[in-house]
């Protein structure tokens, strides 16, 4: 099978024998090409000489003065920025460490596509060098947004929202984009194959054109290996064993704990939860309902032990789907802190 997600830099960490990911120089030294660091044309001097003095030591401390110097303050900002974001990464235990601090104390502070990127390059650890192609895809929408369409008879399927934005001047229709015209998406034109056990094996020669799509109702390939990466997911960072199950309905009243997977099922379930009144479109937002149960009841909280968790994923009112995989790792009842 082939190294999928090569574009992510996951091949730059050190794996260590805990399985944890040691942050390396030649992954720092990554971020200086990107467009927001590399020099361009009028670059001045001083930040020509930061930039170089970074490439040869990505861990080299810069004082305020270097940054004072340069001209431009768009450059200048870019900088302190990624400096305080390496710091961050530079100076945690771990990769994971340094990924679950992001999201803990004050709130994050570094861009949405660092937040993305390290998310991909976690999961890609998570998932191993022989994972499962649905897998894979479905792993996707925890650090790529979906756009979601559901039809008249209730299928629903995920698109890559920056992919379906692509393709969005061209001139023929395929299947979802007839889907995602009826839920009057602003499209012209989608094609895009959709990813089910016969065709797997062509995740492989597409895992980064992001434009294979995917059915998420129940029983289907990917709702299931949805739940398996969230297992992992978990185990991997908490050292916890859990098992996640698709259910229709919350069968507890009232229930003990729940954790929304995206922003939008975080309101919905609160809401729910509190007992307040939520109509019939609001829930129509609602994409999945799952039950999380630990293998070992000592993991939990004792007030909580031996109950289940709730998880549930929403869309927007804009067909959109933008998960939020820390809330695994920072909302579940744990015994211990982590």
């Amino acid at each position: 099978m082939p190294d999928y997600w090569r574009g992510c830099g996951y091949r730059l960490l050190a794996p260590r024998v805990d399985g944890r990911l040691d942050v390396t120089d030649r992954f720092l030294a990554r971020y200086l090409a990107r467009p927001e660091l590399a020099p361009v044309a009028d670059s001045c001097a001083a930040e020509l000489a930061l930039h170089a003095k970074l490439t040869e030591d990505p861990r080299a401390s810069v004082t305020a003065q270097e940054l004072s110097a340069f001209a431009d303050a768009d450059a200048r900002d870019n900088y302190a920025i990624w400096l305080r974001f390496r710091d961050r990464l530079a100076a945690a235990q771990s990769l994971e460490a340094a990924y679950v601090a992001l999201f803990r104390g004050g709130g994050v502070d570094v861009p949405p596509d660092f937040v993305a990127e390290l998310t991909q390059i976690l999961l890609r650890h998570v998932l191993g060098d022989a994972a499962d192609p649905i897998a894979a895809r479905a792993a996707e929408m925890l650090f790529r947004p979906q756009k979601i369409a559901v039809t008249d008879d209730g299928a629903v399927m995920a698109a890559d929202e920056a992919t379906v934005e692509r393709f969005a001047e061209g001139t023929a229709f395929g299947s979802l984009g007839e889907l995602l015209a009826k839920n009057r998406v602003p499209t012209r034109s989608i094609d895009l194959d959709v990813l089910s056990r016969d065709n797997a094996e062509l995740y492989w020669e597409r895992d980064e054109r992001h434009d294979l799509s995917i059915g998420l109702n129940r029983g289907q390939p990917a709702h299931t290996a949805l739940m398996r990466v969230i297992e992992a997911w978990i185990t991997h960072f908490l050292g916890v064993r859990v098992e996640v199950r698709g259910e229709r309905e919350i069968g507890e009243n009232p229930w003990a704990w729940h954790v929304g997977l995206d922003a939008e099922a975080s309101a919905l379930l609160n809401d729910l939860y509190r007992g307040e009144e939520v109509d019939e479109a609001r829930m129509h937002l609602l994409l999945a309902l799952f039950r999380l149960d630990f293998a070992d009841a000592a993991d939990m909280r004792a007030d909580v032990a031996g109950r289940p968790v709730w998880l549930a994923m929403a869309m927007d009112a804009k067909h959109r789907l933008r998960m939020k995989p820390q809330n695994l790792l920072v909302n579940l009842p744990l015994a211990r802190a982590q």
